[in-house]
């Protein structure tokens, strides 16, 4: 089996790049907050696709339960995920409150 060595990294920004909380340099891209925001948008989309799947198949407006099905899954997927990230993000915190300066 032969192993081919990673040529392209993208280069990360440094720490001391970042001025504030949230806020990211000129040149670095788009902040974490803005990611942030963005990824719970699309979270909140994906609900109300599947809450409006939900509505249309009870009224009987839509014929394809498969659809319906796959948008559930696919809002409880993201939601889950999301719950997940913040878990993780507060786990974090929490472990960084504790150490001992």
């Amino acid at each position: 089996m032969r192993v081919s060595p990673i040529t392209s990294i993208t280069e990360l920004t440094p720490a001391a790049s970042i001025t504030k909380a949230g806020e990211a340099t000129k040149g670095s891209g788009v902040s974490f907050t803005e990611t942030v925001k963005k990824a719970i948008a699309s979270v909140n989309e994906l609900q109300s696709d599947a809450d409006e799947m939900a509505r249309k198949l009870a009224t009987g407006e839509l014929e394809d339960v498969h659809q319906a099905v796959l948008a559930m899954n696919k809002a409880k997927l993201a939601f889950d995920f999301t719950l997940a990230v913040r878990t993780k993000v507060l786990e974090a915190y929490q472990e960084i409150m504790r150490m001992q300066v």
